[in-house]
């Protein structure tokens, strides 16, 4: 029998209850915005989410709140800051863990090899198959730049 894969949203539904019964306040509030951040994808797209799309959604949460972590480190407001990491670090607790540089090569190779990738004219085929590949465990940007230098190469 087939096993159905635990969503990131039956996670953060079981945590809350144990952040609830701990008194843990500050991962009960970062839990709950998780949660209204899943919900709010759901609503938009009208459907249930896949594991694939729940961690698109909180891999987006996530680099809003590291953003936000530069802006009120950059203004002085480190009590501010300190908060969003906090929240920073619960977010990726939930995601799938991103790949090391030598992980994502390896990856990059692979379809630059399997799809015969010349050079920059490819660039485009080549990046959408990598992100299907690595989806929320690498970045667009560092994919990018790792792959452009990989096919002027």
């Amino acid at each position: 029998m087939e096993q159905k894969q635990e969503t990131i949203s039956e996670r953060l539904r079981l945590d809350m209850k144990g952040a609830l019964k701990g008194g843990d306040k500050e991962r009960l509030s970062a839990i709950r915005m998780l949660i209204a951040e899943l919900k709010n994808a759901q609503i938009a797209a009208q459907k249930e989410l896949s594991l694939q799309e729940e961690e698109k959604v909180l891999a987006a949460y996530a680099k809003k709140r590291k953003e936000s972590i530069e802006k009120y480190t950059d203004g002085g407001r480190k009590d501010l800051a300190d908060k969003e990491k906090r929240e920073y670090d619960i977010t990726l607790s939930y995601l799938p863990r991103k790949l090391e540089e030598a992980e994502l090569k390896a990856v990059i190779s692979k379809h630059i090899e399997e799809l015969g990738a010349s050079g920059q004219k490819d660039f485009g085929r080549v990046m959408k198959v990598v992100m299907s590949a690595v989806g929320s465990r690498a970045e667009g940007a560092a994919v990018s730049a790792m792959l452009r230098e990989m096919l002027n190469g």
